[in-house]
């Protein structure tokens, strides 16, 4: 099969189409749908009408920390910390970002109330370095989750430009997040509002969800030209077995498995060549790969040279995927987290 490098996945996308903010309503956002000879034009509230009465549409239902918090050193250098997983003992792991790493032991006074700090401890080793440990605390003893929600901030992309609002705490969240430990939104599952899910609903369609906890490296662009060289991060999933019962119960009447979002795909794929229904995944998915569980995806646009574009070029396949985005960026539709959403099938006959 054809080798792929970096800058087969490289695109010029107008800043002006990064969108900054997310549409009046959920449901209202613009609907690509390539799974026809030519791309079409849709509304994401038409979703229904391309699924099937037996589908079962599968939803990461991770839930967004407020994982970013400010503060400063004992010196009064500013710092940042985007809290990536919590630990136990309220310790977490998080990025930290500083213009000098303060040593280990050094207690960090952050803003919020009742004394609020986080003692650096060291390096996390599980994420190959990129991680601190920090214990949280304060006056009233709080557990990392609930300092988070006191006194964190959305932890929205690098692309948007603009502070979280009350805005953000309520749209970059989706309307069934259940599972808290993200630090990224499951993007394409935005859209989805109670009105388009009970019509869901009503043509027949099941649900079910999987959990995978997007980290911060979903966002990080791939930087090896030979993609053999990448390494991913790393993100915590679990697949229940009611949705597991659910998939072959779909398998057994004849209809597709739909992935919302690529974190779901991530999910049911480790799953599906691990065997394993909860752990840590690394997966990367680039053109070749051979998919076990997903039928049909419905995903956002992504980052040029990032692993997310890799993923849906080997789903749909690279020419496809390719063409629908350069139909996208011509027709003015809206990229990444909080932009429009595409419709896609699984290629039948990948190139090998």
């Amino acid at each position: 099969m054809r080798q792929y490098t970096l800058s087969d996945f490289d695109f010029a996308l107008p800043p002006e189409l990064i969108a900054q903010h997310p549409a009046a309503e959920r449901s209202s956002s613009r609907l690509l749908d390539g799974t026809q000879a030519a791309p079409v034009d849709r509304i994401f509230r038409e979703l229904p009408v391309l699924l099937n009465p037996g589908d079962l549409l599968v939803f990461n239902d991770t839930k967004v920390l407020k994982a970013r918090l400010f503060g400063e050193k004992p010196s009064g250098g500013k710092v940042e910390l985007l809290i990536e997983r919590v630990l136990g003992g309220n310790q977490v792991a998080a990025h930290m970002r500083v213009s000098k790493k303060p040593e280990v032991g050094t207690t960090l006074r952050l803003i919020g109330g009742g004394n609020l700090s986080a003692t650096l401890l060291g390096r996390w080793p599980d994420a190959d370095g990129a991680l601190f440990r920090f214990v949280l605390s304060n006056d009233a003893g709080d557990d990392p989750y609930a300092l988070m929600e006191q006194h964190g901030h959305v932890p929205l992309p690098p692309y948007i430009t603009h502070s979280d609002s009350a805005e953000d705490a309520n749209r970059y969240q989706t309307v069934f997040a259940k599972n808290p430990g993200a630090v990224a939104a499951p993007t394409a599952a935005l859209h989805f509002d109670e009105a388009l899910l009970a019509q869901i609903d009503a043509r027949g369609v099941q649900r079910a969800s999987v959990t995978l906890h997007v980290g911060a490296g979903t966002f990080q662009p791939v930087k090896t030209e030979n993609l053999s060289e990448h390494q991913m991060h790393s993100e915590w999933y679990e697949v229940p077995p009611l949705t597991q019962q659910a998939i072959q119960e779909c398998r057994d009447r004849g209809g597709r498995v739909v992935a919302v979002g690529t974190t779901t795909v991530r999910t049911l794929e480790s799953w599906a060549l691990s065997g394993q229904e909860r752990g840590d995944t690394r997966i990367f998915i680039t053109p070749g790969f051979e998919f076990q569980v997903i039928d049909a995806l419905v995903t956002n646009f992504h980052l040029p040279k990032s692993s997310l574009m890799m993923l849906v070029s080997a789903f749909a396949g690279y020419e496809r995927v390719m063409a629908l985005y350069a139909h996208a960026i011509a027709q003015g539709y809206r990229f990444f987290s909080y932009g429009d959403a595409m419709w896609l099938a699984r290629q039948q006959n990948p190139v090998r």
